[in-house]
């Protein structure tokens, strides 16, 4: 198997993206802040790249950049809760399409 130098895959894929899932207000956001060293929220962009408010609806194909750590992309699963089986479902899809991804960068390279 052939090695890939590690800045020809950053270059590659632009930033590594990660969905991060779990309960609503379970601190998702918070522990990624810490992950990434910064005390400000990250900045937050629609599937088409516009930068959209952070606060307010959640869209698990909203990507949050934070300056501190522009190489991450996050994407956060809304959480689901008892009988959110709309959530749920979001969350498949979105994971069905981006595993089928033909391109590197438009994949999510890890679940958390």
């Amino acid at each position: 198997m052939a090695s890939i130098d590690p800045q020809t895959l950053r270059e590659t894929i632009g930033r590594f993206r990660i969905l991060i899932m779990g309960r609503a207000n379970a601190g998702k956001t918070t522990i990624l802040k810490k992950v990434c060293n910064t005390t400000e929220n990250p900045e937050v962009y629609n599937a088409k790249g516009d930068k959209v408010r952070y606060r307010g609806n959640h869209d698990i194909r909203n990507e949050m950049v934070f300056k501190s750590n522009p190489g991450f992309g996050f994407f956060d699963s809304c959480g689901f809760e008892a009988g959110s089986e709309k959530e749920f479902e979001d969350m498949k899809e979105f994971i069905s399409e981006h595993a089928n991804a033909t391109k590197l960068e438009d994949r999510i390279h890890a679940i958390w």
